[in-house]
């Protein structure tokens, strides 16, 4: 549909090929809406080919226009989706105006699903928690072409492919983006004349963001059309009576006193996203608790961690996604007033209208034919001349204002704020911050790390990427990963900037620098150290295990674990993590040799999977640094069997120590820092050092995973 959001009346509107080879549409009051902006010095004829193709064609069989080139919502036989194109659901079943459901390819040419709602917008398919490798998708393509054949063959550059239940010649197909954010492939029953669904991308009618819109409830229910149904939640009503898609609105306020608020308990519902924080070891009454101080939490889930054995506390600022789901092993915590959890015998009242409701909006436009009166119309441009020229004055008095008020207002305009609650940063702002960038505080292969100051009189480290070294791509993964991350032992990101060719990320400021420079400078008693394990410990075991997107650090040494003012580690530097899968494949390869030498895993060098274990191996390494006082990257001196002077791995000349020694007590007091002067915990030494030398186990499998580390640190 060519006009989708500028409807034309019924009656009296026109469309016309013109002699010089315009196709165009006017409207009832002779307006121009649409026009294909063709030329052509010969005959041209329009044609509705048996493919479906309206083609504008010349006499010798030029095609100057075609259909194919501006799909709306579906995509016949041999028609291509590329680049340059893409689906847009409708509004709704009965309103064919662009809807909040995408089909596209985006900049790493994968072909991805989009949900741009009224106010948010994510992809949700393929899953955006996983790599595109496990999904079976690649980025290595330039064309951004896919196609749906006669036979119910889809194939996409992107190695994404599928087939229709009734694969064949035969029946008529199409592949539609629907209204309700699912992918189908249709095929016609020719005897009952009725489209039936013979493929689609999602079988829960539930799993597609925002199809019963925020503070509400999808329930999925396989033997009835559509397959859903929409709820509002308890102490929520609708938002507007005749459309789901803009949820539900609290009926009174929630009390920021914790005092005045309770909850109200519903098993198996999952909301996914818009988390304040993931805790890991909380009990329900610590959890509650928690969401009662912040005015911002909306409520919580408390769920069982089947692997680890302990409940995962997810507080929530938002409660959009929501589905009730039997494989949800956890139950949902609605914050209500307290005086009114009596009134509400339910956690979730149904909606007045269903999901599958109908609608049917009749369009005024009530144009009638007129006699035409040139002194008329000259009056008429004349005016609208006049008004032109007032319009641009006061267009640029309010410019001349408008800048001149946002000089004198600078911190409260020129931020974008994204979802995951940190600033966009003008370049501008950047090298003001950094008194054009005259502090410098670190450097490395990614980039110039500086010492700012923001408006907000922060002190900030900001970290200017190299372009050479870091891509537009890596720049974003990074933002995105660091972004939605939340753990004491995990640096926070406040903000970044993307201008130009300029990538610059700004994080918390540490006071004490890195690991590597206190240990360089002994600064560190023995009582630090082990807190620095255990606290490093703990951020890469979130990482791992406990946050939304399960993330791989790769780079793991003392360089990337900074220290704050009490001396609490913090690891940093994320840019050259990669997403895990939540299923749990730790198939993931990548395309070459990453991290830091003499921190590396074995399996690095021998070209094998990757999974979290290569950041055990990293850890256990920097805990031996720690520990002995020696270099992990210049190795360590020592006498063979022959007597002569060779240098060793870190691990390899702990482990022979560790058997030359008579006692466990001797054996410490040899490869410990002198520097200590024996001032440490033997006991607890003792520990740290078999842990360390379990993470570095040439055998992945006989490591132990971080979250095993910290209980044995603790133990």
């Amino acid at each position: 549909m060519a006009n989708r959001d500028q409807p034309v009346n019924e009656k009296l509107s026109i469309l016309s090929l013109q002699r010089n080879g315009n196709l165009v549409l006017k409207d009832a009051g002779q307006l121009t809406v649409w026009a294909t902006n063709t030329q052509s010095i010969s005959m041209v004829e329009l044609h509705l080919l048996d493919t479906g193709n309206l083609v504008l064609l010349t006499l010798e069989g030029v095609t100057l226009w075609q259909s194919f080139d501006s799909p709306t919502n579906t995509l016949l036989p041999n028609q291509l989706l590329t680049r340059d194109t893409q689906l847009v659901s409708w509004r709704s079943k009965s309103d064919p105006s662009s809807g909040f459901y995408q089909l596209y390819f985006d900049d790493d040419n994968v072909l991805r699903l989009l949900f741009d709602g009224l106010d948010t917008s994510s992809v949700y398919w393929p899953t955006p928690w996983k790599t595109i490798w496990a999904v079976g998708r690649t980025s290595y393509n330039t064309s951004r072409r896919a196609v749906l054949s006669d036979t119910g063959f889809f194939n996409s550059s992107d190695s994404f492919w599928f087939m229709a239940s009734d694969l064949g010649i035969g029946p008529r197909r199409r592949l539609t983006m629907d209204t309700d954010g699912n992918l189908r492939v249709y095929s016609l029953d020719e005897r009952r004349r009725l489209w039936v669904s013979s493929w689609q991308a999602f079988k829960e009618q539930c799993r597609m963001p925002g199809v019963c819109g925020p503070n509400s409830l999808c329930t999925y229910i396989p033997h009835e059309n559509p397959g859903r149904r929409c709820t509002c939640l308890a102490g929520y009503k609708m938002v507007n009576q005749t459309d789901w898609t803009f949820g539900c609105e609290p009926i009174s306020n929630l009390p920021c006193d914790e005092s005045e608020a309770g909850f109200l308990e519903f098993l198996r519902g999952d909301f996914y996203g818009y988390d304040i924080g993931v805790y890991s070891n909380y009990t329900l009454e610590r959890c509650a608790k928690e969401c009662l101080q912040l005015c911002s939490c909306k409520g919580f889930q408390h769920k069982i961690d089947r692997i680890n054995g302990y409940y995962v506390c997810n507080l929530k600022t938002q409660l959009r996604n929501g589905l009730l789901t039997p494989t949800f092993e956890g139950s949902m915590y609605i914050k209500l007033p307290k005086n009114e959890l009596s009134s509400y015998d339910e956690p979730f009242q149904p909606f007045r209208l269903e999901c599958s409701s109908q609608l049917s909006t009749q369009l005024d436009r009530p144009y009638r034919k007129f006699h035409e009166n040139k002194t008329v119309k000259f009056m008429l441009w004349f005016a609208t001349a006049i008004g032109g020229v007032e319009l641009i004055c006061i267009l640029l008095v309010w410019c001349f204002l408008y800048r001149t008020q946002k000089r004198s207002d600078a911190t409260i305009q020129g931020y974008l704020y994204v979802d995951s609650g940190f600033k966009r940063f003008s370049y501008d702002e950047i090298k003001k911050a950094t008194s054009n960038f005259t502090q410098e505080i670190g450097r490395g292969g990614g980039g110039i790390v500086y010492k700012g100051v923001l408006s907000d009189q922060r002190v900030a480290a900001i970290k200017v990427l190299i372009e050479a070294n870091q891509g537009e791509a890596e720049f974003l993964a990074e933002v995105s990963t660091i972004g939605g991350l939340n753990h004491m032992n995990l640096i926070d990101m406040w903000g970044y900037c993307a201008e130009g060719k300029h990538r610059v990320l700004v994080y918390e400021y540490m006071e004490h620098g890195s690991l590597a420079e206190n240990l360089q400078s002994n600064t560190l008693d023995w009582e630090k150290r082990f807190n620095v394990a255990v606290g490093t410990a703990k951020g890469l075991a979130y990482l791992h295990e406990e946050c939304l997107e399960w993330v791989l650090h790769c780079d793991v040494k003392p360089q990337n674990i900074l220290l704050d003012s009490d001396f609490e580690p913090k690891v940093s530097d994320f840019g050259l993590s990669k997403l895990l899968s939540r299923s749990g494949e730790n198939n993931s390869i990548f395309s070459r040799i990453r991290g830091t030498r003499g921190y590396m895993a074995p399996e690095w060098l021998l070209n094998r999977s990757i999974t979290s274990k290569v950041d055990v191996y990293s850890y256990g390494i920097v805990v031996l640094e720690m520990v002995t006082g020696r270099s992990a990257t210049t190795g360590v001196d020592a006498i063979n069997n022959e007597g002569q002077m060779e240098q060793r791995r870190l691990a390899k000349w702990v482990r022979e120590k560790m058997t030359q020694g008579t006692a466990m007590t001797s054996f410490i007091e040899e490869i410990v820092e002198p520097t200590l002067n024996g001032n440490y915990d033997t006991c607890k030494m003792e520990i740290l050092i078999g842990v360390a030398l379990q993470c570095v186990e040439e055998d992945r499998d006989a490591r132990p995973t971080m979250s095993q580390v910290v209980e044995m640190l603790l133990e």
